[in-house]
């Protein structure tokens, strides 16, 4: 009697899905805040959680990982890149990141209990481990599923017994597959992003909704969530193109950064829109002909989803040089590390209709706009396990 109790307790129970994230930079986020659309879509009952997973490790961790990796790809970009490059020769887990996974695994363990998700579901290379140590901990640990935001898999985010991993290419499935991930636990779905990049609206009407001119090449150039990047400097070598051009300056959650782009294109010759962070960057995304940005997972993801050109100005050390090979290689965007090679490429592209109608073609076949779909058919699998 009790058995069939609670069975039918479990048949009616509203499913729960939690996200843990990590606050450096937005694309973690963003990324899970796609997957939960997508699931909350597919399953109206489904409850979903975004949690920085940070905010459960040690109080100088957290201020050190999430001000500290800002600071340093700022000032200090070349250091970060030997530090990434360490870490990816490294063949097991430190001493110091074992004890602050399962450190963190323990402070997670009343929240995780008392919400009591089916799935834990990982954006991060941080909450990846600390979910590891948490099912060697705990018997009743739920199924936890790694979506690997970048077009590389860093060793931090390898272990052999998380249930399920998402990824974004086959390369990334072999690397996975080398290192002992089980190929059956591996499913290349692309990152996860907003649906509505993939989305084809009339250009010329979606520019004017804007503010923008509808019939001018409109290049957009991009900081990133937390802006990041010479975007001033971009703008006015941008003004020096020999052809009539609009910009769309997103910068991201930078206020002064904001304010110095705003300054910097009242003084330009060609129209410049500068605005912060915005909820609706597909819509810029999809009125532009070229995109100038940091080449981070999500935004890069984004761009192949919209079919846009991507110059990508000043790649930072680690991850982004990685995502940049993928991409160069592929032939779907140009590297530029300085301004006057920015001039340069833009002047070529526009001038050259035949390569950006090839690299539009190349983000097509790359493009995957419906990830954030199949990594929540993977999660509703595993609730139905």
């Amino acid at each position: 009697m009790q058995l069939k109790t609670k069975m039918r307790e479990r048949a009616v129970r509203t499913p729960r899905v939690l996200f843990l994230s990590a606050s450096v930079g937005e694309g973690h986020t963003a990324a899970a805040q796609a997957v939960c659309q997508a699931l909350e879509a597919a399953e109206p009952a489904c409850a979903c959680e975004i949690v920085d997973s940070y905010r459960y490790a040690s109080e100088v961790f957290h201020r050190v990982a999430s001000n500290g990796y800002i600071g340093m790809v700022k000032v200090l970009p070349q250091l970060y890149g030997v530090l990434y490059e360490q870490a990816e020769r490294a063949t097991k887990v430190g001493g110091f990141k074992k004890w602050l996974h399962r450190y963190t695994a323990l402070n997670l363990r009343q929240f995780v209990a008392r919400f009591a998700p089916d799935v834990v579901v990982c954006t991060h290379a941080f909450p990846c481990g600390v979910m590891a140590e948490y099912l060697r901990e705990f018997a009743d640990a739920p199924h936890i599923v790694g979506v690997v935001t970048d077009f590389v898999v860093h060793p931090f985010w390898i272990h052999r017994n998380i249930d399920e991993y998402a990824v974004a290419t086959t390369t990334m499935r072999q690397t996975l597959i080398a290192r002992g991930v089980r190929p059956d636990r591996i499913a290349v779905t692309g990152i996860p992003i907003d649906e509505r990049f993939g989305l084809r609206p009339e250009r010329r009407a979606l520019r004017r909704e804007l503010g923008l001119i509808p019939d001018r090449t409109t290049l957009l150039v991009m900081g990133g969530g937390v802006g990041i990047g010479p975007l001033e400097k971009a703008i006015v070598g941008i003004d020096r193109l020999a052809r009539d051009v609009q910009t769309i300056v997103v910068v991201g959650k930078n206020p002064s950064l904001e304010r110095r782009v705003a300054e910097a294109a009242t003084k330009l010759a060609h129209p410049v829109k500068v605005v912060g962070f915005v909820p609706n960057v597909f819509d810029y995304m999809l009125a532009a002909d070229v995109l100038v940005s940091k080449p981070g997972g999500l935004t890069s993801s984004e761009a192949l989803a919209a079919e846009l050109p991507l110059v990508m100005l000043r790649p930072l050390p680690g991850q982004e040089e990685r995502n940049t090979r993928y991409l160069s290689d592929a032939g779907a965007g140009v590297r530029v590390e300085t301004t006057r090679d920015l001039v340069h490429a833009l002047e070529r592209l526009l001038s050259n209709p035949k390569e950006l109608d090839a690299m539009r073609a190349r983000a097509r076949e790359l493009a995957k706009p419906h990830a954030a779909k199949d990594v929540a058919a993977i999660i509703r699998r595993l609730i139905g396990a």
